[in-house]
This record gives C-alpha cells, structure tokens and sequence, in this order.
C-alpha cells in the first residue's frame, strides 16, 4: 500500500495553476485581480458571496484589451470559463459601489492552464496496468473530496454568518421585549397608585 501511494504521488503531475481566496470587500469599494496569460489558455473563475447584506456582488472580466469577457450584477455566485485570444493580462474585479453601508466577503477561485494526463501512455492505445489505474482511480476521487471539501467550507461560512446575523437580531428583540415589559409593568403599577391615591382623597373630602 505504501508502494502503491509513493507510486502514485510520483505520476501526479499538473500544469494548472490556481488562486483560492477570501477577501473583504467594503461599501462603495471595487477590488481587481490581474493575472498574465499565454495564448490560447483556458482559465476558470468561480465565486460566491459568504457574508454581507444580501450577498451579492457586480463582477466583471477584460482582456489585455479591455474587452469585457463577464459582466454581472448582484450576483450571488457564478462561475466563467474563458480561453485566451491573445497574450496579456486579464483583470477579474468585484465590485461593492451598490452598496452604502454593508461590507462583503468573498471568496474567488480562479484556476488556468490544462491538467496534463496523470501517466503519460493514457494517451496513446497502451493499456493501463492494475496499479496505474488504481492511481488514476486514486487521483480522480481525491479531486472530488478536494471539491467536496471547499463546497462545505463555503457552505459553513454562509450558514455560520447567517446564524451569527439570527443570533444578533434574537438579541436585539429580546433586549426590546424586556425593556418593553418594564415599561409596562412600571405602568400598570404607578396607575393603579393613581386609582388608590384618588380614591383616598374622595374618602376624607366626604369625611
């Protein structure tokens, strides 16, 4: 088994390169990502909104020409997939500038270049043997796991951040009621003193 791993580590060669981040992005504020590109790669961008008021963002992607690519408002999440005409350097920018007084997070991944084969001869009419494609197999369930993995981080952020936000507003209400009940008990009870004290003066008047 420590063969097989070793093994398969050894034929686990990529080009892709990849960026995965979260950032804040305040109010009235526009945040922009460059990246330089060969000709003729493939690039993938997904993001999402995790926190902040209705968790939406304007995006936008230009070439090296500024030439828009994307362009989409208020948009929660989304994902683009674009192959370069031409060298250069791309922007990615999210923009909050809607926004008066609400501050988002955001997390991006954006990922370019192609996944080489995990072992050379799956190119050509060469059969696989059994510990090549118990590394292939290997390889393409560790990649769902990876996905998996970072689609339950976003996912705990955003119920994390929404709780946090429930918890906020139960405080707030429950601090309103009991101020509210005080005032009314308060109230109740400086009445009834009221009915008491009056009906004492009406006593000793007719006595």
């Amino acid at each position: 088994m420590v063969y097989l791993g070793l093994s398969c580590f050894l034929l686990h060669v990529f080009v892709v390169f990849g960026t995965e981040l979260t950032f804040e992005l305040p109010d009235n504020d526009k945040q922009c990502f460059y990246e330089e590109l060969e000709k003729d790669v493939k690039f993938d961008i997904d993001f999402q909104v995790i926190a902040g008021g209705n968790y939406d963002v304007d995006s936008f992607v230009t070439d090296p020409l500024n030439n828009v690519l994307y362009n989409e408002q208020k948009k929660q999440y989304d994902s683009f997939s674009h192959t370069t005409a031409m060298k250069g350097v791309y922007k990615v920018c999210f923009s909050n500038e809607f926004s008066t007084f609400t501050d988002k997070t955001v997390y991006l991944d954006f990922r370019h270049g192609d996944e080489e084969p995990l072992i050379q001869t799956m190119t050509g009419p060469v059969a696989l043997t059994q510990m090549e494609s118990s590394c292939v197999s290997i390889h393409e369930i560790l990649k769902v796991v990876a996905d998996s993995q970072t689609w339950y981080r976003l996912r705990e952020a955003h119920d994390r951040t929404k709780a946090d936000h429930l918890l906020e507003r139960v405080t707030y209400w429950s601090i309103g009621e009991t101020v509210l009940l005080f005032v009314i008990g308060i109230g109740q009870v400086m009445m009834l003193r009221s009915f008491f004290s009056e009906k004492k003066g009406s006593v000793a008047a007719t006595t």
